[in-house]
């Protein structure tokens, strides 16, 4: 991969810009560059275009959070849970993040 990431990224995006895989990755290098509106956009795309890409469920709920969208987290999260019926990984991360975001961690409890 060239030095540039992004660079990279945009390139594949360029000739497959319906690549799940290559929207997800240049959401998360936005969001590590701090450009969080643009990581938000490519993010919420994918949902809409890829509903059954679980792995986005759970960043797009983290990126909510950071955002003060708490609602949003919690609906991000509901849906990926519904999403991920056979992923059960998935889905306990999805759960995991859902109570969290609704105050119900656990892990003040020690």
């Amino acid at each position: 991969m060239p030095q540039n990431r992004l660079e990279a990224l945009l390139r594949f995006h360029e000739e497959d810009p319906g690549d799940s895989f290559t929207r997800f990755a240049l959401a998360g290098e936005y969001l590590k560059r701090g450009d969080t509106d643009r990581a938000l956009a490519f993010f919420e795309a994918l949902v809409e275009d890829d509903p059954d890409y679980i792995g986005v469920y759970y960043h797009l709920g983290k990126l909510y959070e950071q955002l003060g969208r708490t609602d949003d987290a919690v609906a991000a999260y509901r849906r990926g849970i519904a999403r991920a019926r056979h992923d059960f990984h998935a889905r306990a991360e999805l759960q995991s993040a859902l109570a969290e975001a609704q105050g119900l961690g656990f892990e003040d409890d020690a």
